[in-house]
């Protein structure tokens, strides 16, 4: 089996690299003020993003962290959801991708939990 690549994890408003690989941005509105083309997005798999109302729940309070995380890995497991891990965890295993988000705080998102899916894998099916 080939080794999965851990994705990189940048901010969308930053300028593309060569080195992204594949662009894939994770969150479930389009960022403001960016242009598609200025984005450089690949793909944009919204049912890999939180719920609207997961993600509405968490900013009304941000110290529910740790309970955002377990939702969020629980959404993950939906049967939708878990197609467009399976597909994403397929293109990590031989290119580089980068999951593209507009979270200021990044590592208080949903990115760390999906990057840990990722690298996990999942069985397809």
């Amino acid at each position: 089996m080939p080794a999965r690549h851990t994705p990189r994890v940048r901010r969308v408003y930053d300028p593309p690299e060569e080195a992204d690989g594949l662009r894939v941005l994770v969150d479930r509105l389009w960022p403001r003020g960016l242009s598609k083309d200025r984005a450089a997005v690949d793909e944009w798999p919204k049912e890999l993003t939180p719920s609207t109302e997961l993600r509405r729940w968490y900013h009304e309070d941000r110290s529910r962290f740790a309970e955002f995380q377990e939702r969020y890995e629980a959404e993950l497991t939906g049967a939708e959801q878990a197609r467009a891990l399976d597909r994403l965890v397929e293109l990590a295993k031989d290119r580089t991708i980068t999951l593209l988000t507009a979270a200021k705080d990044v590592d208080h998102s949903h990115v760390p939990t999906l990057v840990a899916a990722v690298r996990r894998g999942r069985p397809s099916g």
